[in-house]
């Protein structure tokens, strides 16, 4: 059987255009679309400042589209715990980026503090990763990790896949740690998924 045939012939029958990898993720997009929990939503618009290797950015949704992405939030910058977890993800950012993988991290902090933090804390001056900042409290509201009381964001993990369809998600209490290394199968598992429509990651 020719892979390039069939793309064609689905490509025609369903009005999809791409690779078959492409095509078999749009088609398992269509077929899971209609029994899609309501977690399983399309980010919302948002436009922000973001601090990346002594540079600052303009960061907007769509540059959490095309590709497979990770949003990691977290409190508070110069605090004891967050430098720890995102040290960690650092340690796990090249595999990621090999697995096509995008890495974002999030606090309510604005993108001055970021810097601040990445020019003072060696384990925070790793950091090869975008460093968002939301001091408007908008990304933290559209992932629904905001603490209204404290004004500080929930310790928040987000898998989105290139269409902007986040596709795992954890909330950890502030006590309990993240290890970063858990989401390189969790991604594998979800590109998996998505070129093979309903059906399972193998164990």
């Amino acid at each position: 059987i020719d892979p390039a045939e069939i793309n064609k012939n689905i490509s025609v029958n369903l009005g999809i255009t791409g690779d078959l990898k492409e095509v078999l993720g749009a088609i398992n997009t269509k077929l899971c679309e209609e029994k899609r929990p309501e977690w399983m939503k399309k980010i919302e618009e948002f436009n922000a400042q973001a601090y990346h290797q002594g540079e600052f950015l303009e960061i907007s949704e769509k540059d959490l589209m095309g590709n497979w992405s990770i949003l990691c939030f977290y409190p508070a910058d110069f605090t004891f715990v967050c430098p720890t977890e995102l040290e960690d993800l650092q340690e796990q950012y090249s595999t990621l980026k090999s697995l096509g993988v995008e890495v974002f991290s999030c606090s309510t902090d604005t993108h001055f503090t970021h810097k601040a933090w990445h020019d003072t804390s060696d384990a925070i001056g790793k950091i090869e990763y975008t460093m968002i900042g939301d001091p408007s409290h908008r990304i933290s509201r559209i992932f629904d990790v905001l603490d209204e009381e404290q004004g500080l964001a929930q310790r928040g993990t987000f898998i989105i896949d290139p269409d902007g369809i986040v596709q795992a998600m954890e909330i950890n209490a502030d006590g309990i740690g993240r290890d970063a290394s858990a989401l390189i199968d969790k991604i594998r598992a979800a590109q998996y998924v998505r070129t093979h429509p309903c059906l399972f990651y193998p164990s």
